[in-house]
This record gives C-alpha cells, sequence and structure tokens, in this order.
C-alpha cells in the first residue's frame, strides 16, 4: 500500500459512515485533525504516514477491521452473506439440496472482498474445533467450491446434524470428519448419510 492509499482508504472509510475525515477522528477518540489533508505532508515535502494506533482505532470505531480497510483501498466495499446459526442449520428446510440457505429474512454479516461467490456464515457453537473455532466465531463457507482432504469443511448429515469438522480420508464409500480438539475422536460417515459439504473460506475470530 503507497502513501495515498492509506489516506484515500481512510477518507473513503469516514465517506462509507457518513463522516468527515474530522469526524471519524473525533468518534475514534483522536485530535479532530488527525486525518486532516493537512496532515499528510510534512513541511518540507516529506510524506506522513498515519499511526498504526490511529488506523486501528479509527476502525474500531466504526466497528470495521483491517480486512474491510484493504477493501476499501482495493476499490471493494465487500457484501453481506446470510448469518445462520448452527442451531438453526440442523433444521429440516432451511438448506436446499445443493447446501445454500432457503428462503429471506436472515440475518447478515459483512464479508470483505465478496466477490460473485454464493456463501452464506454460520455461527460456531460448541468445541470440538478448538481452539480453531471457538463458541460465538462466525465462519463463511461456500457450498460451491471444491473440497479436498485437509480442507476446513462445514458438513450436514441427512439426520440434521450440521458439524465443522476437518476433511479427511475419503473414498467412493465413506467420509471421514476430524475436529481439531483432541477430546472429539475421528468420526466416519457412508457416503449416504451426508447431505452436503461445504468449505470454509473464512473466520470472524
Amino acid at each position: 500500500m503507497r502513501h495515498k492509499d492509506i489516506w484515500n482508504g481512510l477518507d473513503k472509510l469516514a465517506g462509507h459512515n457518513g463522516l468527515s475525515v474530522s469526524g471519524l477522528a473525533k468518534l475514534a477518540g483522536l485530535d479532530p485533525t488527525s486525518f486532516n489533508p493537512s496532515k499528510r505532508t510534512a513541511k518540507d515535502g516529506r510524506p506522513r504516514w498515519p499511526s498504526t494506533e490511529s488506523v486501528a482505532r479509527a476502525l474500531t470505531a466504526v466497528g470495521a477491521g483491517f480486512d474491510d480497510f484493504a477493501a476499501l483501498i482495493e476499490g471493494k466495499r465487500g457484501a453481506s452473506a446470510p448469518l445462520i446459526g448452527f442451531a438453526q442449520a440442523g433444521h429440516d428446510g432451511f438448506f436446499d439440496d445443493a447446501g445454500f440457505p432457503a428462503g429471506t429474512g436472515w440475518d447478515e454479516v459483512r464479508f470483505p472482498g465478496l466477490g460473485a461467490e454464493r456463501v452464506y456464515a454460520l455461527e460456531i457453537s460448541g468445541d470440538s474445533m478448538e481452539p480453531v473455532y471457538r463458541a460465538g466465531d462466525r465462519i463463511v463457507v461456500s457450498p460451491d467450491a471444491q473440497v479436498r482432504r485437509g480442507d476446513r469443511v462445514v458438513a450436514k448429515t441427512v439426520e440434521g446434524e450440521v458439524m465443522a469438522k476437518l476433511l479427511g480420508q475419503q473414498s467412493d464409500r465413506s467420509v471421514e470428519l476430524v475436529s481439531f480438539n483432541p477430546d472429539y475422536p475421528p468420526r466416519k460417515f457412508s457416503r449416504n448419510e451426508i447431505a452436503w459439504i461445504a468449505r470454509i473460506l473464512w473466520a470472524s475470530q
């Protein structure tokens, strides 16, 4: 990222949140002039950079992350994905045969840099994936993405159980799903017991 990219990112961050750069700085608990154009170049003409702390405080003030900031700089606003709890996900009728949410009216979560991918988010419950994923973490998954051994995935059984796991050994007849938490042994299912498997693309922790 170049000097002007960082400052343009702060300009966009302020604008997308209905603020001036002075308003953004004030909201972040900084001097109101911290992000003003006059602060971007020293008297001798050398470029001045905002501190990491000031950028972090600005992002926190508007509820954004560094991934959102990078997406703004790259000209990607980010998009929203449906957010579903694991308890909901296990109910009949919440997904189509391909593993995508059915219907409308879901809560939503922003996914930085989302393009044309069809994705949705799940909120982790339980401790079988600790320490990688903890209860309350949100994962974004794509049923369209190809999966292979070693991928982090979400799987749903035909009986309605939904789980976040590591994809283990696969054959024409069986699928192994592995937990990161050693307290939970690997689970093996026949192919006809699995409704669908979706790859985890991203996690918010």
